[in-house]
């Protein structure tokens, strides 16, 4: 039905619901087997929320549902085109996907850290950067001892590898 024939008071705004991480078309979906983990953990939350969800309000308990649902489907589209990547497996000496890399930043000793994960189990917070990002791009494929550079607009920060963890 046309929504020219509905009363005002019964057309539902549309949920606007928020992106998940960015992966840029065409991108695999790589993931750790954490990740992978954490997807699911996140999916069966997500089912145990909507199917407990209880408000008095019809309408309001409708558009909650429809809400999860709409999240709980962009979910599924990533879960499904995941692709886990067996840490075990990447070469221990060369920086791949899963790597934890140790560097320092120009001229400062001070030894930092991030682990290169995929998008949607990215934390800056915890150490852990999407493979999509410009700093794990700079790091692919490196070794230990080499000197890697971002250009951050006119500035330019200078990386050295200093060890590479699986």
């Amino acid at each position: 039905m046309s929504r020219g024939f509905v009363k005002e008071g019964d057309q539902e705004e549309i949920p606007l619901i928020p992106p998940r991480a960015d992966l840029p078309p065409g991108t695999v979906n790589f993931v750790t087997e954490i990740g992978y983990a954490q997807l699911l953990a996140e999916r069966d939350q997500m089912i145990h929320e909507r199917d407990n969800t209880l408000i008095s309000d019809e309408n309001e308990n409708r558009i909650t549902v429809n809400l999860i649902n709409a999240k709980l489907q962009l979910l599924l589209d990533r879960i499904s085109s995941a692709k886990i990547v067996n840490l075990a497996k990447q070469p221990k000496n060369i920086v791949k996907f899963g790597a934890e890399v140790y560097f320092t930043v120009d001229s400062d000793p001070k030894i930092q850290h991030y682990q290169i994960v995929g998008v949607d189990e990215a934390n800056v917070a915890e150490g852990k950067i999407a493979f999509t990002s410009p700093i794990a791009k700079i790091f692919m494929d490196r070794k230990v001892g080499d000197r890697v550079t971002l250009k951050l607009g006119k500035a330019e920060k200078q990386f050295e590898i200093v060890s590479i963890k699986y």
